[in-house]
């Protein structure tokens, strides 16, 4: 395509990379609350169950920055459609799966998709619109990504109303299709003009540290904070992290510069999207639970009623742009993070007969402060590196979000463990040793226990004290998670500039590169050659 195409088609292109965007978030939030009925349908343990999660964002997040860097090298365009071909293939063997073991495998091989779509379609996006569009359409991308966060438990609990739990693996199907076909068409090729020999000792090192260290996070809350496994990993996982940064430190082509981390847009936004997302991430496993635990909505009725929530980042996240371009990129998410803050706040207010109106209003609070967080941050990471390494750096953006999320649940629901277990033993004294253990399972275990009685008065006793304790136990962790958010705020308000610069306009064309980048800053199209 030539430069005026291209400019062109731009918003067509980001509608592309928005429903590719769609497919690796609904793809992923589609299956927690498809999981009961596949527990029940192919038998599988809670362990089981658990992996179906965890083997997509384990492969997921530790493959990102090698993914990233593949992009950049070998075009990032054919990593986007290679990447919708992997999901869409695990999403079809996945539906035709007959054991839990296959399913399992499946999701890693769709979370190797994953990681190779959701890098090329920030850095697509980076490379097709010039600089004073850029932050808008980044909006636009952070929007939708929480749409489909919003909409995928909303069309699994549709799915498996009305067909077979392998529906909710087939639906990726036609958009991946439609994404891979349009794509084809609408979206240019782009890679780094110095085309740099891979890095395969920093690709090694960092695959090994993250996955590592992800999977000591996922199963701390299980196998205990302290325990031997879990500092295993956490040891290895850093050790692999350190020989990284030293080799990448070395190397004549590292895969990711650490010296990026020196400018303020670059760290202080890694920082904000990290902190942002353990405090969401660790929200929504902690609400979804409180809207079907607690208040008795089942997984259909609570996703539709947090769609109030989605829809509010959607509009919010795109005109965040505009706010950071009028006060600056630093007071935005500075106000983004201590509006979360004020959200959790009044989340951590909720009680055991919390009415709708009150509840909305308080996750539609956190979630302005998400809109004007997340979208101006991942702007400000993209703005500290040339065009040429976008893959990863938008690499770097989906990994602290998935380190930062992955970080939040696990500490958050550690937090609820604990408490709820403190809080709930006056209240299970007179059950024998099983009942007990079943109660202090989880809120879930205890309201089985309670169905199993039969006195219904002493039931009616075990499943208030139940519900109430898990309540206090939430305000502890929500309260954590605002403190987290406040301290964040304060970090970012130092770190980070209010003016975005944007080096990435000086490719490495020579003259013709400075023209181009000239031309940019002018709001003219964007350069011919994308990098």
């Amino acid at each position: 395509m030539d430069a005026e195409t291209i400019h062109n088609r731009r918003w067509w292109t980001l509608l592309v990379l928005c429903l590719s965007l769609v497919m690796v978030i609904v793809g992923n939030t589609t299956l927690n609350v498809a999981l009961p009925t596949l527990g029940r349908e192919l038998r599988a343990s809670n362990t089981q169950l658990e992996w179906m999660v965890a083997a997509y964002g384990l492969v997921f997040a530790g493959l990102l920055l090698t993914s990233g860097a593949l992009g950049d090298r070998f075009g990032r365009k054919g990593a986007l459609q290679a990447g919708l071909g992997i999901f869409g293939l695990g999403s079809l063997l996945a539906g035709l799966s007959h054991s839990s073991g296959q399913v399992i495998a499946c999701r890693a091989l769709m979370g190797v998709g994953a990681s190779l779509v959701m890098p090329a379609t920030l850095s697509i996006l980076t490379n097709v619109f010039p600089p004073h569009e850029r932050g808008r359409a980044i909006g636009a991308w952070a929007g939708v990504a929480a749409a489909g966060a919003a909409f995928g438990p909303i069309i699994s609990g549709y799915l498996l109303g009305h067909f077979w739990w392998g529906s909710v693996f087939f639906v990726n199907l036609p958009i991946v299709a439609t994404a891979a076909i349009s794509g084809a068409i609408l979206v240019p090729t782009s890679r780094d003009p110095r085309q740099p020999p891979l890095d395969l000792v920093g690709a090694g090192l960092s695959i090994v540290g993250l996955s590592a260290l992800l999977y000591g996070i996922i199963e701390a809350p299980t196998k205990g904070w302290a325990s031997t496994e879990t500092l295993l990993f956490f040891i290895v996982g850093g050790a692999f992290l350190l020989l990284f940064a030293w080799w990448e430190l070395r190397h004549d082509e590292p895969m990711l510069d650490l010296r990026f981390f020196r400018n303020g847009s670059f760290s202080g936004g890694a920082l904000s999207i990290s902190f942002a997302f353990f405090a969401l991430f660790g929200l929504f496993f902690l609400i979804t639970q409180y809207l079907q635990l607690v208040l008795g909505y089942s997984p259909l009725e609570a996703g539709v009623r947090l769609l109030p929530m989605a829809v509010t980042i959607m509009i919010v996240a795109p005109t965040s742009a505009r706010l950071a371009e009028r006060f600056g990129t630093r007071n935005v998410v500075t106000t983004g993070l201590v509006i979360i803050t004020a959200g959790l706040v009044l989340i951590a207010r909720f009680q055991i007969d919390t009415g709708y109106l009150q509840l909305i209003l308080s996750m539609m609070l956190t979630a302005v402060g998400m809109g004007l967080t997340s979208a101006p941050s991942t702007a400000s990471i993209m703005s500290a590196l040339p065009l040429g390494k976008a893959g990863v750096g938008s690499a770097v953006n989906d990994t602290t979000r998935e380190l930062g999320g992955a970080l939040g649940v696990a500490v958050l629901g550690s937090l609820v463990a604990s408490h709820y277990q403190t809080t709930l033993k006056p209240v299970v004294t007179p059950l024998p040793s099983l009942g007990k253990a079943l109660a202090f399972s989880g809120l879930p275990g205890a309201l089985e226990q309670a169905r199993q009685m039969t006195d219904r008065a002493a039931a009616a006793v075990i499943v208030h004290g139940a519900k109430a304790s898990f309540v206090s136990a939430m305000h502890q962790a929500v309260l954590v998670g605002a403190m987290v958010a406040a301290v964040a705020s304060v970090l970012v308000f130092r770190l980070l500039p209010n003016r975005l610069d944007h080096p990435a306009h000086a490719l490495v064309h020579g003259e013709q590169a400075k023209h181009h980048g000239e031309a940019a800053d002018n709001q003219s199209q964007p350069v011919p050659e994308l990098a």
